[in-house]
Formats: structure tokens, sequence, C-alpha cells
């Protein structure tokens, strides 16, 4: 009998492997549920998430006010100037859409036959005619004709979406309003309710969790507005029309990671196409392109700093992850929560001192298997 195995004959390396593997799966159960619960209450956790993310932007203009009045009215003053920079922000677009409209549809008339000219007489080695073009619109509208009923039932399925729409932004201002007003004394009574010992080890971790959030929140914010406002010059410059709302639209795809962007970029690329054509296209495309790699390499380590430092593959493997399981608002949430885990994690773990570099070989460790 080998020495490494146990009284029965089971070999040990299988006994710790059995044991790691039960243990493993208690975990993967245990986040299973807790997934599962989470999806259930989906609506709650979207207004809560959302209320941390308007106190974390909103929170030191709160805190300066507070100093000069009573903190109720600095949470309202913050709140009030926040809603009306929006909706000045919502009119602004609506009202450059209304003045371009119709200057709009001759450049687009104008587009859309430039690109069926080239499509017909350009390089590719294809010819694409209007007898296609005319079909494929006739075939388009049989389709809609053919699944009329089907598209009116989804609508009517998802009109409950706007009412929950309006419930999440409901909940999630009242949330907010309590979070900034009374913030740090929910969190005492909440830290009260542990046992003494535990007090402030979750008082340090979920401090550091804050921090990490709310640098995350703040940072993407900035970094917004700094990509819609250089998307902005540039397509005025280009002399793009809906400038405003293109750059609303850049700006709404920076809070989505990697994959905002690129949406937005393709969106401004196309209106640039049809109403300015190909050169205009392409100066958008490399413009939107270079401000994201302004974004990336240089505002990013500039405004976020080491508050959120994760490995672009964690990011990747995240933002997929959150797709799959939340869909878009996944997408958006799992960088955060994955971020302030990442952060609490480290603050509750002890650390080993790290190994030196270089490291030797695998070769040089590797040992040969011994026959038992």
């Amino acid at each position: 009998m080998s020495a490494a195995s146990l009284g029965d004959g089971t070999p040990l390396w299988l006994v710790k492997a059995g044991g790691y593997s039960w243990r493993f799966l208690v975990v993967v159960a245990a986040v299973a549920i807790t997934v599962f619960a989470v999806l259930q209450v989906k609506l709650v956790l979207v207004a809560v998430f959302l209320a941390l993310v308007i106190t974390s932007v909103l929170e030191p203009a709160v805190t300066f006010l507070a100093r000069f009045m009573p903190r109720a009215l600095a949470t309202a003053l913050s709140l009030v100037f926040s809603i009306l920079f929006f909706l000045g922000l919502l009119t602004y677009v609506v009202y450059s859409v209304s003045m371009q409209a119709s200057s709009l549809a001759r450049q687009f008339n104008n587009g859309i036959n430039q690109i069926v000219d080239w499509l017909q007489n350009g390089p590719l080695p294809w010819k694409i005619t209007n007898d296609d073009i005319t079909g494929w619109i006739s075939d388009g509208q049989t389709w809609l004709l053919q699944h009329s009923g089907d598209i009116a039932s989804t609508v009517f399925a998802n009109a409950g979406g706007v009412f929950e729409v309006f419930t999440v932004l409901a909940l999630g201002i009242f949330t907010t309003i309590f979070f900034l007003a009374v913030g740090p004394k929910m969190w005492v009574w909440f830290i009260n309710q542990l046992p003494s010992r535990n007090r402030m080890t979750m008082h340090s971790a979920a401090g550091a969790g804050w921090y990490t959030f709310a640098g995350y929140a703040r940072g993407t914010v900035i970094i917004a507005v700094i990509d819609g406002i250089l998307a902005y010059l540039l397509l005025t410059i280009v002399g793009v029309p809906l400038a405003a709302p293109l750059a609303v639209l850049v700006f709404i795809g920076a809070f989505i990671p990697l994959i905002g962007a690129p949406a937005a970029m393709i969106v401004a690329a196309v209106v640039a196409l049809a109403a300015n054509g190909f050169i205009a296209a392409l100066i958008v495309t490399v413009g939107i392109a270079l401000i994201g790699q302004i974004e990336g390499h240089l505002l990013q380590p500039l405004i976020m700093g080491k508050q959120v430092s994760l490995h672009p593959v964690v990011v990747a493997l995240g933002v997929t992850a959150g797709t799959f399981l939340g869909g878009l608002l996944g997408a958006i949430v799992a960088i955060p929560v994955i971020a302030v885990t990442w952060t609490v994690f480290s603050q509750l773990r002890t650390v080993d001192p790290p190994m030196e570099e270089p490291l030797p070989s695998v070769r040089s460790v590797a040992r040969p298997a011994v026959d038992d």
C-alpha cells in the first residue's frame, strides 16, 4: 500500500480532489441561488443601483452645500438642479432635431441617392440595380403585412415596460433622497445590528467597496461628458446634422463597457454617410475611434486611477457574462459589481508576501511522476 493513500486504499490525491470538489459545488450552488434570487427582484435592485450611482455623483455637492445649510435642503437643491440640467439637455436635443428637420430630410435624400448610385456604378464586384432595391422594399412591406399581428402583440406585451421604467425611476429617486440626506445615519443603524466584533471589519470593507463604486460612477460620468463634448465638436466641424443628439448618444454609450461606444460610432457614421457622403463618414469613424483611444489610454487612467483596476480580460469576461445573465442592464452593472466585489475581498483577505521575480521556468520546477 502506498504511503500516499488511506487505510482503505483510496489515494490521498483523490481524497483531496473530492474535498475540494464538494466545496466548489457548494459555492457554485450558493452563487446560482443568489443570482436567481437577484433576477426575481431585478427592478428593485436596479432602482437601488441607480440610487447608488446618483448618490455617488451628487454626494460631494451635497456635502459642500451642507456646510452652509441643513443637509436636507442641500439634498433637495442638488436633486432639483440635476433634474433641471437633464431636462434642459433633453429640450436642447429636441429643439435641435426640430430645427434641422427640413434640411435633414433633403440631405438624407441626397445621401441615399449617392449611396444607391455608388452601389450601381461603384467598384464593387457585384451590381445592385434599382429593381433589386425596389424588390427588397416590396419584400419588406410584405413581411410587415404578414407579421403585423405579431408586431402589434409584441408592442402591447411590452407596454408594461414603460410603467416599469417610471417605477424604477421613482423608486430610485426616492431612495436617493434618503441616501443623500441621512445615509450616514442609515449605515450606523445597519452596523449596530452586527456583533460588535464584526462592526469595524464590515465598516472598513464596505468603505473600500464604496470608494471603488463611487470612483467608478463619478469617473464614468466625467468620461461620458468629455466623450460627448468631443463627439459634438467633431460632428459640428465635419458638418454632420443632428450633432447634439448624436453627441448625447455617445454620452449614453460611454456607460456601456466595450459595446456602447462602438455602437454610437456606427450610428454617427451612418448618419454622416447618408447626409454628407463617404468622406464625412470616414472622418467621423476615424475621429470617434480616436476619441475611444483617448478615453482608454488617457481619461480612464487619469480620472479613475487605482480606484478601479481590472484587467481587460476580466472586463471582457464580466461584460459578456453580465450580458448573458441580464441583457443590456447586466452589461452595465457587471464591471462595478466585479470591481466592488474584488475590492471588498482584497480588504478582507490576508495577503502572503509576494513571490520575487523572475520566477524559475516551469521545466525546472516540474517533477516527474513516481509510480506507487
